[in-house]
């Protein structure tokens, strides 16, 4: 009875926010004549908490279904029913998150989640290029890919904390994993002051403070998960161009996905395109892991009942400990 409670509400959610949503949300692309107030100082004013919950469920390729077609090429109405689509599914899979078998580690009641009744402003992520599918990757990174596969067989998925994912490892999602939409967590704040800019991510609990007095990157040699940033004004849009990663962060979802290298340089576009609406916009370009460079958008919208809350990835948790417990008790009996 619960879950069909759950369900029936959830799907009541889902029902008014698509109700909601008249039209495609204002994107860079379509509302460039719209300007953002000033700060004291004279810069654009983005400042603000953010949330991208509303992106949740978007997929970052487009979906075979719509081979041939581009975004701005879909309707109001074939928009409106994918995301009724997503919608849906969101909701029934509402009852199962934590409690089915395979669940993710840490995942806890329907209520701590932020997913439902996502309003989506485009049925796909990917802008460039054109076919909205992230390009193919070089042969450096095919063998790489193909080396971490066959350690990862030979010693297991728990044979050290090492061979788990930083994220796992409470320490970092990097850049792109820390504002793609989740179920949980999903809140930012940029924070600007003369010369320097602030994001503070409300997963893993990272901020990046970003020089806008046009210094040069720090020396190759000095390299961090998040990298080095320097930004700049173009009209309204703050850039944000960020090298010197290292080489064990991936771009994807929940800081998954593709391990980028070294050569990583990020170009991060956040454009005000209506009151309250940013659109962040970036273009990934890594010679030794995609063969061309490639972008991607969706919008960041201010929320003034959402706060940056606290995210003590490492209190109380006891999902590390017990992987690799878990995995010595298997080897124990021989498994």
């Amino acid at each position: 009875m619960k879950t069909i409670i759950v369900a029936v509400s959830l799907a009541s959610l889902a029902a008014a926010g698509l109700a909601a949503q008249d039209k495609k949300p204002a994107t860079a692309g379509n509302a460039r004549s719209y300007a953002p107030g000033k700060t004291a100082w004279g810069d654009p004013n983005l400042q603000g908490i953010y949330t991208d919950k509303d992106e949740n469920g978007i997929p970052l390729e487009r979906p075979s279904q719509f081979e041939g077609k581009r975004a701005e090429e879909l309707d109001d109405s074939e928009l409106a029913d994918i995301i009724r689509e997503r919608q849906a599914r969101a909701v029934t899979t509402a009852a199962t998150i934590g409690g089915a078998a395979g669940a993710d580690t840490g995942a806890g009641p329907v209520h701590w989640y932020e997913h439902y009744g996502a309003k989506n402003s485009r049925p796909w992520l990917v802008i460039d290029p054109a076919d909205g599918r992230i390009p193919a990757l070089t042969p450096a990174a095919q063998q790489r890919a193909a080396a971490r596969a066959a350690a990862r067989s030979v010693r297991g998925p728990a044979d050290s904390y090492d061979d788990r994912s930083l994220y796992d490892q409470c320490i970092t999602r990097g850049v792109i994993g820390s504002m793609l939409p989740v179920i949980y967590g999903n809140s930012f704040q940029i924070v600007q002051a003369p010369g320097v800019v602030a994001i503070r991510y409300e997963m893993i609990h990272e901020t990046r403070i970003i020089p806008m007095d046009g210094r040069p990157h720090v020396p190759s040699k000095l390299r961090s998960y998040m990298g080095d940033p320097r930004g700049r004004w173009e009209g309204n849009t703050l850039v944000v161009e960020t090298t010197n990663f290292t080489d064990r962060t991936a771009v994807g979802i929940n800081g998954n996905g593709t391990f980028n290298s070294e050569a990583l340089r990020l170009t991060e576009r956040f454009t005000a395109v209506s009151p309250g609406v940013v659109e962040w916009r970036v273009t990934v370009d890594d010679p030794l892991t995609w063969t061309q460079p490639w972008s991607f958008a969706l919008n960041l919208t201010k929320d003034p009942t959402q706060d940056v809350f606290e995210y003590a990835c490492h209190e109380g948790n006891y999902a590390m400990k017990n992987i690799l417990s878990a995995a010595r008790a298997e080897e124990r009996q021989g498994r």
